[in-house]
């Protein structure tokens, strides 16, 4: 359940020590639905230690933006000589003050905590709790941390039940505002209509014979369809498929999951304005 390996010592061990002691402290105040609220409180918490490469990941995306018309120069210049392309392209990076690695540190970092995180979580929400509960105690640091049994309600619903075995409208609920938050994320996080208009009047200013701007303007055909496709199910498909997904998990992880988006959401609005 708990095997002493690199990643449970390193990422899911401490991330239960923390949860525990959201809990704790919930506990002592005599908050009802005390893991419920751990769970929301630890989401934020990781959620704010990740806002650095986040911040780095939106900063690099704002500044290719901007750099797209002199790339696509680039590369109808240089289109014949990938070498030189690929030099001015790290000029052109080095000018701006881009890292293009920089935007996959969200990403890259995230994958390990969302796993870890999922596993922890997920320890709770096993049949045999009683049994989880004497593994947990054993991998907690501070003995004050120890629990005897887990408060698995929060808002009236049970942090273990899922949807599909619960068969109650209160719970059908939650794979909709899993789909929605999905979707408003995805919204949000897409580059602003006025970036790409910007790019789009820059790249028309490009002087080129009409024969040379007809074959321009069936290539960008091309490339917009598949671009359009790829946001449709992006904008659509994913968010259907997380709300599936979550008909069938626990309500204690689509509570972790929604939680990460709203906050996500909340994040990438405020950078949008200091744009």
């Amino acid at each position: 359940m708990l095997q002493p390996n690199i990643f449970n010592t390193f990422l899911v061990i401490p991330i239960l020590n923390v949860l525990m002691g959201f809990n704790k402290l919930f506990e002592l105040v005599h908050l009802p639905g005390a893991l419920g609220f751990s769970i929301v409180a630890l989401t934020l918490s990781v959620r704010g230690l990740l806002h650095p490469f986040f911040k780095q990941q939106m900063d690099t995306a704002r500044k290719m933006q901007e750099i797209k018309p002199h790339l696509d120069k680039l590369g109808e210049k240089h289109k014949k000589d990938a070498k030189k392309l690929q030099e001015e392209q790290l000029k052109l990076y080095q000018e701006a003050g881009i890292n293009p690695a920089a935007g996959c540190l969200f990403m890259v970092v995230q994958i390990p905590i969302f796993i870890a995180l999922y596993q922890t979580l997920g320890l709770f929400f096993t049949p045999d709790i009683h049994k989880v509960i004497l593994a947990i105690n054993k991998v907690l640091y501070l003995s004050f941390l120890h629990v005897k049994a887990v408060d698995l309600w929060f808002l009236g619903l049970n942090l273990a039940t899922t949807p599909q075995k619960a068969h109650n409208i209160l719970y059908y609920a939650i794979p909709i505002i899993t789909a929605a938050l999905q979707y408003l994320q995805v919204q949000t996080s897409a580059p602003s209509m006025g970036m790409q208009t910007a790019a789009k009047v820059e790249d028309s200013k490009k002087p080129s014979s009409a024969k040379a701007l007809a074959g321009e303007e069936k290539k960008d055909g091309v490339g917009g369809d598949f671009q359009k496709a790829m946001n449709t199910q992006m904008k659509y498909i994913f968010p259907l498929m997380i709300g599936w997904f979550s008909l069938s998990m626990p309500v204690g992880l689509s509570l972790y999951w929604n939680i990460f988006s709203l906050f996500s959401i909340i994040q990438y609005k405020q950078m949008g304005k200091k744009k």
